[in-house]
């Protein structure tokens, strides 16, 4: 692992092949903004499948991220198929309101790629189906709702990666 530059005093051993995160149809552009300043924060590639709810010019996603764009590795897939090829030999972990196993359940390790569903309907239960043993969910009291916020959940399960793999014997 390289060390990068303290912050508040303390290093922080980055993992030298970084997590990805691959985002399949999201509609909020703010959502996808900060996301893609997590992943500036991070140095972790970002992956925006499929069709989006917003251009990639629209000034709230733009606003989210401010000044970071130039940060982030962003890639472009235009269907599902076309981004598990791309990325193919890399594990993959799927994340759904509709997992039975919690994030904290995978032993991550750096290059591994982090796939979230959309704002509205998550990720496609034919996907779901077909990676049924690398599904994952972030607990939440599903009584009083639905689902978490799409950016919360990716900075829960990236920093819970990236702890992982920064700190694991």
């Amino acid at each position: 692992m390289k060390s990068h530059p303290k912050q508040a005093g303390v290093p922080f051993p980055w993992p030298e092949r970084p997590f990805q995160v691959a985002l399949v149809e999201p509609e909020i552009p703010p959502n996808t903004g900060n996301i893609a300043r997590l992943c500036a924060a991070t140095g972790t590639p970002l992956h925006l499948v499929g069709q989006l709810g917003f251009r990639l010019t629209d000034k709230s996603l733009k606003r989210a991220g401010l000044d970071y764009w130039d940060s982030v590795q962003i890639v472009r897939h235009p269907t599902v198929e076309a981004f598990l090829g791309a990325v193919s030999p890399a594990r993959l972990f799927f994340f759904s309101a509709r997992g039975q196993k919690l994030y904290t359940s995978a032993a991550y390790a750096p290059g591994d790629v982090l796939v979230f569903g959309s704002e509205r309907t998550g990720l496609p239960d034919e996907l779901l189906k077909a990676h049924a043993d690398r599904v994952l969910t972030v607990p939440m009291r599903k009584d009083a709702v639905r689902s978490l916020n799409l950016a919360t959940s990716v900075g829960i399960v990236l920093y819970e990666a990236l702890r992982q793999a920064a700190w694991s014997p």
